[in-house]
């Protein structure tokens, strides 16, 4: 008896807090990658995400049966509060996480009020608009130790034996000040530098598990890596997911999002 497939593990670059739902015009190529992207992907049961917009002392889930929303961001123009993302939260699969983290030796919390940031309901409302689909959401941690966040995606690693889908919600080029400090799309050497070396770190069949987890580790050696991330919280997604997967990813998406290079990547 064949096991069924491991379920999909995806990290994305989100955009620009709300943008992506606003018709801005350089998220455009993302917008259409996320509305293309479940096409290929089975229909999942529930939706784990985890979110470069939640950080807490201990890995967190949302254990809400409806979370709210949370309009973490400012200066948008007043639709943007508007936004509504009906998907129903997911107790049973919270629970299931705050399990396995457990039995890893983590000190995992459930939080039954938080809602749900714009990490998860601005790429969802684009992938899954019908908002049907259970989703739960899991926090980065505080002290954004690269480490902690791959053994936080070991041990969840079980979940991709279910029909879950997991997806990393940050960017992976995430400089403020950078994006709006040149005419979008103007040449960048640095941004395709550090892009260049992370998806080859993530996708090259040459690098064993070990040397893959140590790159990541140590991803402050990447060429213009503290430009390209002053604060490392947009880029953490990514070892969650690489924690749960330990294989080389595919590149599904390497364009130009607010102007910058960013990628997304599928296990």
């Amino acid at each position: 008896m064949t096991s069924p497939p491991l379920a999909p593990v995806l990290y994305i670059p989100h955009g620009g807090g709300p943008m992506p739902l606003l018709g801005e015009p350089s998220h455009q190529r993302l917008v259409d990658f996320l509305r293309q992207a479940p096409a290929s992907l089975p229909t999942p049961e529930a939706i784990v995400v985890i979110s470069a917009h939640w950080e807490a002392e201990q890995p967190t889930v949302t254990g809400g049966e409806q979370p709210d929303l949370l309009y973490d961001y400012s200066g948008f123009p007043p639709e943007s509060y508007r936004i509504q993302y009906p998907a129903p939260g997911a107790p049973n699969l919270a629970n299931r996480l705050h399990a396995l983290q457990a039995a890893a030796g983590l000190r995992p919390q459930v939080d039954a009020r938080r809602g749900f940031d714009h990490g998860l309901f601005v790429p969802l409302m684009l992938m899954y608009p019908q908002a049907g689909i259970p989703c739960v959401q899991l926090s980065l941690l505080a002290s954004l130790d690269p480490g902690a966040h791959l053994a936080m995606g070991k041990a969840l690693a079980p979940l991709r034996r279910e029909r879950v889908l997991i997806v990393g919600s940050g960017f992976s080029f995430h400089n403020m000040r950078a994006f709006f400090a040149s005419p979008h799309g103007a040449p960048d050497q640095r941004n395709e530098a550090f892009q260049q070396w992370l998806i080859e770190t993530c996708t090259a069949n040459s690098l064993t598990p070990g040397e893959r987890e140590q790159r990541l580790t140590d991803w402050q050696n990447a060429p213009h890596a503290r430009y390209c991330h002053p604060r490392e919280e947009h880029l953490l997604p990514l070892h969650v997911c690489y924690g749960m997967a330990q294989t080389p990813a595919r590149l599904v998406f390497d364009d130009q999002v607010l102007g910058k290079r960013a990628c997304a990547l599928l296990w």
